[in-house]
């Protein structure tokens, strides 16, 4: 009697906590190109997935420039626009003319990251860049330059109505001390490339950078906070400073046990992505520790079974785009098998993943791309584990 006890009680565990269960390998099952068009450079991408399972890709694009016989495109251009498209069928289509998100009207936009909240609103985070004329950039020593382009600083905006409209710009308040200017002559609002995180009281959070010093350039990771949507940012606490490591592009995650995690970028470490944790709600953060393993930037997702599939990209031969499949508490970063999604890139200007659930249980992870260095694409691998297949 005992023993049938023993046995219905684990079979009852079993069935009401999936992640007890036999995890099942991820598998690729094919790519997808969601927007290519050789007269654009296109990057940067970002993905939802509306409640009704319609995908929304957003991503930044500008002038292919080499068609008017300039040497390249680069990740700064005074045209670059974001735009969006979309796909009906979990990824199999796309509509083939984009739709404006936003066309900054004092320069470049950069990385349109979007976040949907549970009540099927849209939050999208970038920033900019100036381009100015003769000598007036070198007369900002207080900011980030790029040649003649000025740093604006970061803005947002926002949808309700799934991406068919789009209210903003939103300025974000600055970092507290922050040492740099924007091109308006005013201290610089918060930005940065991430995935923001929703917690269960309704918090947005989102992991910003902010320069720490200018002469050598130093950067590091900041906590903001909004009640309200994203119409509105506090200030809440650093995420990763450090004297000799800079740190960037960042994106959160919060675990099934509510710790929130920062997946982030470095500079000046070899490349190794680092982890912050907060195991109280964002007031605080635990010291950064190395993930043990090479790429950037990155964005996760609960699987079905309740484990975190995190994505990257890898900007060292053979380039392409890696995965790895985290345990529920993202504990195990160092000995997680790494997923090569893609090894074929023609350069390392490439990767920047965004994953989603997708309506039919199978995933999406969505990337810019080149073949022998041409013309940026954005292009997408279908994803699924033996239990979504």
């Amino acid at each position: 009697m005992n023993s049938y006890r023993f046995f219905m009680g684990l079979l009852l565990a079993m069935l009401i906590q999936p992640a007890l269960l036999p995890a099942q390998d991820l598998i690729k099952e094919r790519d997808v190109i969601i927007y290519k068009d050789d007269r654009f450079f296109s990057a940067f991408p970002s993905v939802v997935c509306k409640p009704d399972g319609e995908l929304l890709v957003a991503f930044r694009r500008a002038p292919e420039r080499r068609i008017f016989g300039e040497t390249g495109s680069n990740h700064i251009d005074p045209n670059s626009q974001l735009v969006l498209v979309r796909s009906k069928d979990n990824g199999a289509t796309w509509t083939s003319e984009p739709e404006l998100v936003f066309a900054h009207p004092f320069g470049g936009s950069q990385d349109p990251c979007m976040t949907q909240l549970r009540d099927g609103s849209i939050v999208c985070s970038s920033y900019g860049w100036a381009l100015l004329r003769g000598d007036a950039a070198s007369k900002y020593p207080e900011t980030l330059r790029h040649g003649d382009f000025v740093f604006m600083g970061g803005y947002l905006v926002r949808s309700t109505d799934g991406g068919q409209t789009w209210k903003g710009p939103i300025i974000p308040p600055p970092v507290p001390e922050c040492k740099t200017i924007s091109v308006f002559r005013e201290p610089c609002p918060a930005y940065n490339r991430g995935a923001m995180c929703q917690g269960p009281d309704g918090t947005l959070f989102w992991a910003v950078a902010s320069q720490s010093q200018l002469e050598p350039r130093r950067s590091e990771v900041q906590l903001m906070a909004s009640k309200d949507g994203g119409l509105s940012w506090e200030y809440r606490c650093p995420i990763a400073q450090d004297d000799k490591v800079s740190f960037n592009e960042t994106s959160l995650y919060q675990t099934k046990g509510g710790d929130l995690i920062a997946f982030i970028r470095t500079a000046d470490f070899d490349d190794h992505t680092v982890l912050a944790r907060s195991k109280d709600g964002g007031k605080s953060f635990e010291p950064w520790k190395d993930a043990g393993f090479q790429g950037h930037p990155h964005c996760a997702t609960t699987l079905a079974d309740g484990r975190v599939l995190l994505v990257y990209g890898y900007r060292h031969q053979p380039f392409g785009v890696r995965a790895r499949v985290l345990d529920a508490e993202c504990t195990n970063t160092d000995t997680a098998k790494e997923i090569i999604l893609r090894d074929d890139g023609g350069s390392g200007d490439l990767g920047y993943p965004w994953v989603t659930p997708m309506a039919d249980g199978k995933y999406l992870a969505v990337y810019y791309f080149n073949q022998d260095n041409g013309t940026r694409y954005i292009v997408g691998s279908i994803l699924s584990t033996a239990a979504s297949k």
